[in-house]
């Protein structure tokens, strides 16, 4: 279960921003794996919706953040990349990559989104009819196809978290 502290969307003259602290502690399963060498994808998702009568919600802006943690066995570091598309093996492409002595300071790194700039400051009204969907999750479909199989309704590999926030003009003080 993955707790959603102090989550915040700041709207500024430079666009609109979004904070928030998560807490979480990796079950036993998915920290025996990373020591193995098998890296564990994760996927942060937030989207602003406006409030519409007549229809679902309609989806202002959507932005995603791909977030890989993998042990490096012989430097006995640990490497965090980050990605606004998904990381796949033929290569990073464009990723900010970062590395760790320990486990905590890598998840302390995960655990926290710090001004990440998801829209335009035009695209976004805070007048208490748009609100803000942050959500962050355990990617088990990136895992090897063996562990995706074994992951399957075990609830070690469950790691979920969502939070709702409406967006007003008090919101941003």
């Amino acid at each position: 279960m993955v707790e959603i502290n102090q989550m915040q969307v700041e709207h500024s003259e430079a666009g609109v921003f979004f904070s928030a602290n998560l807490k979480f502690d990796l079950p036993n399963l998915v920290e025996d794996a990373l020591h193995k060498g098998i890296p564990m994808f994760f996927v942060a998702e937030i989207t602003i919706l406006r409030d519409r009568w007549y229809w679902s919600d309609r989806i202002v802006t959507s932005q995603s953040r791909y977030i890989r943690l993998a042990y490096q066995p012989l430097t006995r570091r640990w490497r965090v990349n980050i990605a606004p598309t998904p990381i796949g093996n033929s290569g990073l492409g464009v990723v900010l990559n970062q590395n760790f002595e320990s486990l905590a300071d890598a998840l302390a790194n995960i655990q926290r989104f710090s001004r990440w700039r998801i829209a335009d400051a035009g695209d976004v009204e805070m007048d208490g009819k748009t609100h803000a969907e942050f959500s962050f999750q355990l990617d088990v479909s990136q895992l090897p196809r063996p562990l995706q199989i074994g992951a399957m309704g075990q609830a070690d590999w469950n790691l979920f978290g969502v939070r709702n926030q409406r967006l007003s003009a008090e919101s941003n003080k």
